[in-house]
């Protein structure tokens, strides 16, 4: 695991820890989970606190699910969106949807809601496909925490072979689409 300390998040900074804990356990296997010090995706994982350490989450990838885990995913490969989920009291998730201009800073809306916004103005054939990394686990303000959202682009995986491109479109799609239906 000390080669791969992005899948190690230290929660210190957090006020509300548990608060904090909470909320990223409730998107296990939902979200993938980005490793920029291996190049690695992985979409099968756990969450835990290790006991001597409370402080930290330790992402666990699956050891006996190989085919779940993509290499050579490129740092370059993923944008930072802006797009915040955050915890909602109407509806369990919600997505904070930064604007450029104007008075009004970003618009919240239900998860799948804003997933669909997004997706609205995008290319069929690139739709969203949102990732976890290090750093992404965040407090919007003392006691709300939020998590931020990287997408994927599949086109600046140049030395990846369509067939696992798609595979990783796939995985990422049918994740977000189950954790918005749910939500």
């Amino acid at each position: 695991m000390e080669q791969n300390k992005d899948l190690i998040w230290d929660l210190d900074a957090f006020s509300e820890r548990a608060n904090a804990h909470d909320f990223v356990m409730g998107f296990e296997n939902k979200l993938c989970v980005f490793s920029q010090s291996v190049n690695q995706l992985y979409t099968n994982y756990n969450i835990f606190v290790p006991r001597e350490e409370d402080r930290k989450l330790v992402i666990l990838p699956n050891p006996y699910a190989h085919f779940d885990t993509f290499n050579n995913v490129t740092p370059e490969a993923l944008l930072s969106t802006g797009l915040h989920i955050i915890p909602g009291r109407e509806h369990p998730l919600m997505l904070c949807i930064p604007f450029k201009s104007g008075k009004t800073k970003y618009r919240t809306v239900p998860l799948k809601v804003g997933i669909e916004l997004v997706n609205h103005h995008r290319p069929p054939e690139r739709p969203f496909l949102p990732v976890l990394m290090k750093g992404d686990l965040r407090e919007m303000n003392a006691t709300t925490p939020c998590l931020h959202l990287h997408a994927l682009s599949l086109e600046r995986l140049a030395d990846m072979s369509e067939l696992d491109r798609a595979a990783i479109a796939r995985v990422i799609t049918e994740r977000l689409s189950a954790l918005a239906s749910v939500h």
